[in-house]
This record gives C-alpha cells, structure tokens and sequence, in this order.
C-alpha cells in the first residue's frame, strides 16, 4: 500500500479483444481508419432472423494463447476476458510477482454471462429442444460454471494470480463502466494496489438474436451490413449486436509513478444513475444521463467547459440518440456544442456489457495519442442530434479530459471521467 495522501487510480495497462482484430494495437488502427467490422452473421445460419448482421471477433483461441485445456473449460467470453487481462498485464510492464496477491483485485463486467456455452449445452441436453426434461449426462463437466456470471471474474483472478476482492457486475449495458468504476474504488479506498478492471460478453447466438429480433432493436439493414451500424445518422435503423472484451490495468499512481510505468491516463470520476422508468424506454429529457454526467464531473471537480471530447453510447437507435444528445445539452450547456463526440459502435457494434470497457479503453487511448475516433456511416445527420459527432473520419485533437457514458436495459445511466497524466490539478471532494 501506498503512503498517505489521497489514494488514485491510473490506467498502465490495456488489453482489448475486439471485432476488426485482437489487440489493443488492432482496435486503434481499425478506429482511427474510421474501418467497420460489421459483416453478415456467420457464427451460426442467421436466415430465420430479422437481423442477420453483426460485428464478430475473428477470434482463435490456441493462436491466442490459450491451452487446450482453457479452450475446453471456457466459454468464449471467458476466452475473451482472459486474453484481453493478459495483453493488458504484459502492456502495464508490471511483474505481479512483486505485488502481494491479497492486493490485486478483479472487476468484470458482463450483461448476459457465458450465454455461448449455455445455448449451446441447453441444444445437446435438449436434443435440439425436443425434451422439455433435459438429461444432464450429456452435459460438459464445467456446465455449473456457465450458469455462473461470476465465473468469468474468477478466470481472470486465476490468470492474474489475484487474491484479493474478486467481483462481477452486470448492470446491462452499463456493466463495463459500473466494473471499472467499481475497481477504482477498491483502490482509493486502499482495499487494493493493483486492479484488473473490465467486461466480456459473447451474446451473438441464436437467443440473444431472437430476443433483440422481438422488440425491433437490431437493425434489419442486412443488405448493406458495412454500414448498418449508424448512430446519429437520419437513415439508422436499431444497433448491430457485437462482441469482444477489454481489460485496464488500474495501479495506485504514486505506486505506478514510482516504477516508471507509462501511465496512459488517469480515472477522476464516475457516477450511475437509473431512470425507474423503463425497461427499455428513455426518458427524451436526458435527465437521468445528464445526473450522471453532472455527478461524475463533479467528483473530479471538474467544469464542463474542460471536457475535450465525448466518447458516446451512440447505439443507433433513435430513442438512444436524442436522449443522449439532450442529455450532453443539459449537462454541459452550450459548451456540448463545442466538443468533439463519437460512437466506435459504428464499427464495432454494440456488444452489451463489454462495450462500455472497451469504450473506457478507447478513452484511454485518445488521451495518450491524442486523436478522435470518428463516427463511421454518418452521411445524414438525424437534425435532432445537432451535436460535432466527428463524421467518418479521425480527428487529431488535443484533449486533457474525456467523459464517456452508458446507457442500459432497466434505465441504467452511467457516466466517467478520465484525464491525461498531469493535465489536471485534482482532489476527490
């Protein structure tokens, strides 16, 4: 544990399995190109499907790293989780060895769990759904483990040799920022040093599409799936379901500090609202969000003029799109109108409780190298959302804070607050 004074949490580490590619390195190319990875369903016959686009990982385990026996006992989210906390152990230069295990902690996120390896154990115990009495001989040995979200915090615990608090999150889609913030916090109150903080989620199956295919919130734009994903944009039509994962390694700064480690960006502020309102249904004001925005500024004592950019939830739906350009309004004022805002969602879809990580670990990464990740496939801006939402191409853009939110299924608003390494003068109020 660090010495007195007030207890910080810095970014030194990333790890991102993405669609477009696997590696933090891969990601950034694939968004600061203004790239898409939304391609037609391939992981299982989507032809039954009103949507039948997404935004998969090409993803190979054993090239990845894992052993046979990972493959074996993971689902592909766990698969995810683990490779993304390993890239971003080796990033951080850190030897863990050094650090006392009881002082490492793990924070994951994830909105629908091992939902892969369940659907397709329910299939074979079922005998393709025919039995209503499932026979669970037929089962893998790790079936429990499926059933089980915390399962996948306690991979990346067992890969990091962490023995410290060990927890999961799942808020919808608001998993990924409630998990990093939820980290943070265990190292500012000195409950850890060191933090593998992040999300996972493999929700492209045949369940997880019927059920977004219910309520119309995936796009049917399957004619033209490269720019099916189009937030903000008048012709949008619902999101493109994704998946991948990210893991930051969070450190106490005076610690990372002290070992040299590159430290891409400082967390200042987080905050979560719920709008008690709906399960799926926003409220147009932005109130709630705006909460959240204003809470989480506040928390790093921050102005809202002194935000450089918005990295936003940005899914492609209409609803989503208005009420979170109401909520930068209300929250900002006429300063919102001023700051550059993109959704990587255009190229890599949305991929529920994992994206809010993998957006945090793109925050990071604009703070290091100082470019804006564009929003891909705005070609009509919907007049609504009337906002410099950085269209179709990368922007360099000098920034020292970035604000990054999430909105969920059950009316959850989160919003963070990060900040270059020594851009801003801050202590917790």
């Amino acid at each position: 544990m660090s010495g007195g004074g007030e207890r910080r949490a810095v970014v030194t580490g990333i790890g991102v399995v993405a669609p477009g590619g696997v590696g933090r390195e891969a990601f950034w190319e694939l968004l600061t190109e203004g790239r898409t990875a939304t391609r037609r369903l391939s992981l299982f016959d989507p032809a039954e499907f009103r949507s039948q686009v997404a935004a998969e990982v090409d993803f190979d385990p054993a090239g990845a790293g894992l052993s046979a026996r990972e493959i074996r006992r993971m689902d592909r989210a766990a698969q995810f989780a683990v490779v993304s906390a390993r890239e971003a152990i080796a990033d951080s230069g850190l030897d863990l060895a050094t650090v006392r295990p009881e002082r490492i902690a793990v924070g994951l996120g994830s909105a629908v769990g091992c939902t892969m390896g369940l659907e397709e154990e329910y299939t074979v115990l079922s005998d393709q759904g025919r039995n209503w009495l499932v026979d669970h001989e037929y089962g893998v040995p790790h079936l429990y483990g499926y059933m089980i979200p915390s399962t996948l915090a306690v991979e990346v615990a067992w890969a990091a040799g962490a023995e410290g608090p060990v927890s999961l999150v799942s808020t919808g889609c608001t998993s990924g920022i409630d998990a990093v913030a939820h980290a943070v916090q265990l190292i500012e109150e000195g409950s850890a040093d060191v933090a593998l903080a992040g999300a996972t989620d493999a929700p492209i199956s045949p369940i997880s599409a019927a059920c977004f295919d219910a309520i119309r919130a995936t796009t049917a734009r399957n004619d033209d799936p490269e720019h099916a994903s189009r937030p903000f944009d008048r012709d949008r039509a619902g999101f493109v379901l994704g998946e991948g994962s990210a893991v930051l390694v969070l450190e106490e700064k005076t610690a990372a500090e002290a070992r040299g480690a590159h430290v891409y960006g400082e967390i200042i502020g987080s905050a979560g609202r719920s709008n008690a309102h709906h399960m799926t249904g926003l409220k147009p004001d932005g109130r709630e969000m705006a909460e959240a925005i204003g809470v989480a500024l506040h928390q790093a004592r921050l102005d809202p003029t002194q935000v450089g950019y918005i990295n936003a939830h940005g899914s492609g739906t209409k609803q989503n799109d208005r009420h979170e350009t109401a909520a930068f309004k209300r929250a900002l004022g006429d300063h919102a109108y001023d700051i550059p805002v993109s959704s990587i969602k255009s190229m890599i879809g949305h991929s529920l409780g994992a994206i809010g990580s993998i957006e945090v670990a793109a925050c990071a990464l604009v703070l290091d190298r100082q470019v804006v990740p564009p929003t891909a496939n705005l070609e009509n801006p919907d007049p609504t959302c009337d906002l410099d939402y950085v269209p179709r191409i990368a922007r360099e853009h000098r920034t020292d804070v970035v604000l990054t939110v999430g909105s969920g299924f059950g009316g959850f608003q989160s919003a963070m607050v990060l900040a270059r390494p020594g851009a801003v003068a801050h202590r917790r109020s």
